[in-house]
């Protein structure tokens, strides 16, 4: 197995935004950290996958399933770390400190929230997230995720479901989760489109009801 860390990102139509993701990695990259780049496409009809193959990156393609192509992107990954990103999500400046460090302590974590618009709402929103991952180590997929190959497989890694496989996963980490210092700045376009108030609410009801025992295929429609 590679040493250094395989960066897992799941597409679908994606070429606006994962640009601005691939730019932020290059730090992890001159550092030596990061040694993979693994796409895992769910049928894009844009620009996704000729991006992917600028960058040299490993192309994995499957049905449209965030959890099933995470799962298919760590299964072609060769490192001893796995960072799993959304395609609209970029790291912050200085993050690869943070994870060098955390590769020393081998527990699992996730990135400080920010959105990519700095409004009451948006801080607000963020807020929460950041309040909910430390309190209850339930971090959502677009907080990123850093996990040693290890701790995945010993968890059973993602379970292909269309929706809640990153709370799935946080849940079977457990305690060992802790937070990274740094920061992940995501998209606010679908806040933006359905309104910040709505779409807040809906992500908290599509959680509980999850928790609840609800299955994550009949929460699909709903998100």
């Amino acid at each position: 197995m590679q040493a250094g860390i395989s960066v897992v990102i799941p597409t679908l139509d994606a070429g606006d935004a994962l640009p601005g993701c691939l730019a932020a990695l290059s730090e992890g990259v001159e550092a030596g950290l990061v040694r993979e780049l693994v796409i895992s496409d769910g049928g894009s009809g844009d620009a996704t996958r000729d991006i992917a193959g600028t960058t040299g990156a490993i192309l994995v393609t499957g049905p449209a399933s965030r959890g099933g192509q995470m799962r298919r992107g760590a299964a072609s990954a060769s490192g001893d770390w796995l960072l799993f990103l959304h395609a609209d999500t970029r790291l912050s400046p200085g993050w690869s400190e943070a994870v060098k460090a955390r590769l020393g302590d081998g527990r699992p974590g996730w990135f400080r929230l920010r959105f990519d618009e700095a409004s009451p709402a948006a801080r607000l929103v963020a807020g929460w997230a950041n309040l909910r991952a430390r309190l209850f180590r339930l971090p959502y997929g677009d907080q990123g995720l850093l996990i040693s190959r290890r701790d995945y497989d010993v968890a059973g890694g993602y379970e292909d479901i269309p929706l809640m496989e990153d709370v799935a996963l946080a849940r079977k980490l457990g305690r060992r989760l802790r937070p990274l210092d740094a920061t992940a700045t995501t998209s606010a376009e679908r806040y933006r489109r359905e309104g910040w108030l709505r779409r807040g609410a809906r992500n908290l009801s599509l959680l509980l009801c999850y928790l609840a025992g609800a299955d994550p295929r009949d929460l699909r429609d709903r998100y």
